[in-house]
């Protein structure tokens, strides 16, 4: 090649790599919300969509954080919690429901001046939570293998038992299904919620270490999160089989299916959120790998704001902060 090809070569290969870094984000960051004086592992998250409120279920400092979303400014800090880890909020009865992992306890929140309404003893380690508005009910994954439903005003509907503890489940909102993610059996539990009875097991030996959950069901795909390996596993959820995977980010706790713009949007520990396009509904493909930081791996998609909530911990000079992400064209 001669000297001039060369050149040509190499302004053609630099024109890519700048067309490329200046191509348009799938997620553009904007300002964060610090959280003061946060300590420890954060968890889950909720929104009242309607006043903008996010509520953060700060594990490792047995509170939960109140941030206001659409002003972008930390509102207030509610104490008296125990590990709160799951967190949920019912907008027709204005509650938030807590769900804490040291006490066991699912704590019923009045919205409007934060005091506590009850106190549901479930058992060790209450976990995620699920609110179905048809049926004003919460569910509570807990214990070494269990599901409770738990009606707005605080009485125990019903249990369900499974063969190891519930990390992330997903209700169906055409349907009365409920898939949970039981990484210790290997396998998701598909449960019928209007009889709280285990319908069927369909086995996850593709990867391990099954924690988040997503769920695409106007294609009736089921999306989940593993960590050994980094792998997001698509399942069809009319036959229960495994259809489809992609690599993703390591040590995720948090994944969302915006069903606008078909995307899923990954985020892991590791230090990083992927957004991978849905090309059909069995292929998935990485639109974009972006930093966050480390130990970041849970957070809250909000369909109506188009709007990725990410909870950073605090670690060394990293301040606690809870880091918004608009979602672009």
């Amino acid at each position: 090649m001669g000297r001039l090809s060369r050149a040509i070569a190499v302004l053609s290969i630099s024109a890519v790599a700048v067309r490329a870094a200046q191509a348009p984000q799938p997620l553009k960051l904007a300002s964060p919300i610090e959280m003061p004086d946060v300590k420890g592992r954060i968890d889950h998250l909720a929104t009242d969509a309607a006043s903008g409120r996010v509520f953060v279920a700060a594990l490792g400092n047995d509170s939960v954080e109140v941030v206001d979303g659409h002003s972008g400014r930390w509102l207030r800090r509610l104490v008296g919690f125990q590990e709160p880890q799951g967190i949920a909020f019912a907008v027709d009865a204005r509650i938030i429901a807590v769900a804490n992992g040291g006490s066991g306890n699912l704590t019923l929140v009045d919205a409007a001046d934060y005091h506590v309404v009850k106190t549901v003893p479930l058992g060790g380690d209450a976990d995620n939570v699920r609110y179905d508005a048809a049926a004003r009910r919460f569910y509570v994954g807990y214990g070494s293998g269990a599901i409770a439903a738990v009606g707005i005003d605080g009485q125990r509907l019903a249990n369900v038992k499974l063969a190891g503890h519930p990390e992330s489940f997903q209700l169906e909102k055409s349907g009365a299904r409920i898939f949970v993610n039981v990484p210790d059996a290997g396998h998701i539990a598909v449960l019928d919620r209007s009889t709280m009875k285990v319908l069927a097991t369909w086995p996850v030996t593709e990867a391990g270490a099954n924690y988040p959950m997503a769920l695409d069901e106007a294609s009736h795909r089921l999306f989940v999160g593993c960590r050994r390996p980094a792998t997001v596993l698509v399942y069809d959820t009319t036959s229960g089989k495994h259809v489809g995977s992609a690599p993703i980010v390591g040590d995720t706790d948090d994944l969302f299916y915006d069903a606008a713009r078909k995307r899923l949007y990954v985020v892991g520990g590791e230090g990083f959120v992927d957004v991978l396009q849905q090309d059909d509904p069995d292929h998935l493909t990485r639109l974009a790998r972006l930093p966050s930081a480390s130990g970041a791996r849970t957070a809250l998609y909000v369909p109506e704001q188009g709007r990725l909530y990410l909870a950073v911990p605090q670690r060394g000079p990293q301040r606690s902060e809870i880091r918004l992400f608009d979602a672009q064209k």
